[in-house]
Parts: structure tokens; sequence; C-alpha cells
């Protein structure tokens, strides 16, 4: 069936009542389509967003909820660690020694070397000691000479030292007669005492 486009082009919008059945059609579509763009809007578009920020903050909530729930039941192994952490930070105490232990411990370094037959051509301690905020390390420059299996057997004895000594920057080289040469510089740490403890803190944190 032929549309006769001039009978649309003069409709005229008071005479909307005996307009054609696809015309009233179409401006009802239209004002559908208006009324729902502006609903939107002025009245979803408000709700949506809260809908959608209500679901945001759920999902949240639900995640912190099995978070906790999570650290609940494992709270007994968190203990335990914590209590496995503390002795084994107890015993690492135990091998770093007071201030007044210190000369003690530089005679047992240089025991361990004299017993494995030995010459120390130096032995050198830092002046000063590198102090952090909870310990101090002290650096000892040692160049010893004798036999490469007693070095081996010195390096042995010291990493069994009921103290912490870690030799670093180990050298080894030939001498006259077969006597080898050894430079090193063993680190060895204590803690601080609360005296100094304090004093390495800030001003105001004192």
């Amino acid at each position: 069936m032929a549309i006769d486009l001039d009978e649309y082009r003069n409709l005229d919008i008071k005479e909307i009542g005996i307009w054609p059945f696809p015309a009233k059609i179409a401006v009802f579509v239209i004002i559908f389509v208006l009324i729902q763009t502006a609903a939107y809007f002025l009245f979803w578009q408000s709700q949506i967003d809260e809908h959608t920020a209500a679901k945001e903050k759920e999902e949240a909530l639900k995640t912190e909820y099995l978070d906790s729930k999570r650290k609940a039941v494992n709270l007994p192994a968190y203990k335990q660690q914590l209590e496995e952490i503390r002795s084994s930070l107890g015993e690492l105490l135990k091998q770093l020694p007071k201030k007044s232990e210190m000369d003690a411990l530089l005679t047992d370094i240089n025991q361990a070397g004299v017993g494995r037959g030995l010459t120390f051509v130096l032995f050198k301690p830092a002046a000063n000691e590198i102090k952090t905020n909870e310990m101090a390390e002290l650096p000892i420059e040692i160049r010893i000479s004798g036999a490469y299996h007693d070095f081996a057997k010195f390096a042995s004895d010291i990493a069994q030292l009921p103290r912490i000594v870690n030799l670093n920057n180990i050298e080894i080289t030939n001498g006259k007669d077969g006597v080898m040469s050894m430079s090193t510089t063993a680190k060895t740490f204590r803690y601080l005492d609360a005296q100094e403890m304090d004093a390495a803190k800030p001003e105001g944190k004192k």
C-alpha cells in the first residue's frame, strides 16, 4: 500500500484525533521515549547509582568479613608463630655480646687462630663501632699467615663461637716457603644497652 507523504506533511497537531493510525502510533512512541528518557535522568539514574554503590559496599563488607573470619580461624596458628619468633629472637640476642663482653670475644677470635698454629700479622679492631638503633657492629681487620687447611679450620672455629662473628672479604695469597697469607675483615655485633639506645633516639622521643 502506497504512503501519501503529502498527507503526513499537512497534519495539524490541533487535529491529532483525526490523524491516520500510523501517525498516531509514531507520536505515541516518540512521547513514550521522551517520558522514559526524562524519568531516567530525573529519577532512575540516582537510584541506579545508589544501588551500584550499595552493591559495591556489600562486596567490600563481604570481603572484610571473610578476611576477619580467616584471621580468626588462623589466630591460634598466628599466636604459635609469634611465640616461635620470640623464641628465635631470644636465641639470636643471646649470641650478641654485651659491651662488657667484647674484650673477651676479641680474645676468643685471637685464640681461635693461635690454636690452629696461625700467626697474626695484623689484628686491628676499628676505632669506632658502627651503631644502629639497636646494635653496634665492630669490624676487625685480620691478616694471618699459615697453611691453607689451617685457614679452613680457623674459619670453622669462628663459625662455632657462641657469639656471632662473620668473616668478610677473604683473600688468600701465596707467600715464601709455602707459607700462605689470608686477609679478612671479621665483623662482630653487640646489642646496645638501655643508655645507648636512649642516646640513639631522636631528641623528641627520649
